[in-house]
């Protein structure tokens, strides 16, 4: 509910997807924190990492016009241009994985050749490298929203007491929701349905 949406890339030569493993990659919900950054520093030595990092405010807009998974496989293909790999491999942002690599193959061009699954990042060990680097970098940022914060935020998902806290203490007070907050995350919007209803009353005599 709070934050940016990070989409993590991981490129490396064909050569070194063998020794993902032995590095300990893994699908990064199934890491701790502490194995997660171990593993996020070793990716250095043997490829690239990236990511882009989308603003509430620009996920609010898509998600306004039904177009969240049109923003994710756009930010995929400007991940796919920028490091323009021979294959990609991609966890799907649709209910039909193959036509979501098509898209995105169309989108991104170059002659890359996109593999296009669900759960890829159980799947494929490079897969899992990106959503390592992405869940790293989304916690990175997190940290300095807090940081920089003066109230106290969570971990900024739904199923954190703290934050949804935070989400009541905005979105129920009437007033403008913070730009660090997904206001259109359908968590935001039940609180802001859940706000006690108001009258008024004028007299004239």
């Amino acid at each position: 509910m709070l934050g940016p949406l990070v989409v993590g890339g991981f490129c490396c030569s064909a050569d070194e997807l063998p020794n993902l493993i032995g590095l300990g990659v893994r699908d990064s919900k199934l890491l701790s924190p502490a194995q997660r950054d171990a593993v996020y520093g070793r990716l250095a030595a043997v490829g690239k990492r990236w990511s882009i990092a989308i603003p509430p405010r620009t996920i609010d807009r898509y998600v306004g016009r039904g177009g969240l998974n049109e923003l994710e496989l756009e930010t995929f293909a400007r991940l796919v241009i920028q490091l323009r790999p021979d294959v990609a491999y991609v966890d799907a942002c649709d209910t039909n994985a193959a036509r979501f690599g098509q898209r995105l193959a169309a989108i991104a061009g170059s002659g890359t050749r996109v593999v296009s699954r669900h759960k890829a990042d159980r799947d494929f060990p490079v897969v899992g490298a990106a959503s390592i680097v992405a869940k790293v970098r989304r916690d990175g940022a997190l940290a300095r929203l807090r940081a920089a914060a003066v109230e106290t935020l969570g971990s900024g998902y739904p199923s954190d007491a703290e934050t949804r806290s935070c989400v009541e203490r905005h979105a129920r007070d009437g007033g403008q929701i913070p730009s660090w907050m997904r206001a259109s995350w359908a968590t935001v919007q039940r609180v802001k349905r859940a706000r006690p209803a108001r009258t008024l009353e004028i007299y004239v005599p």
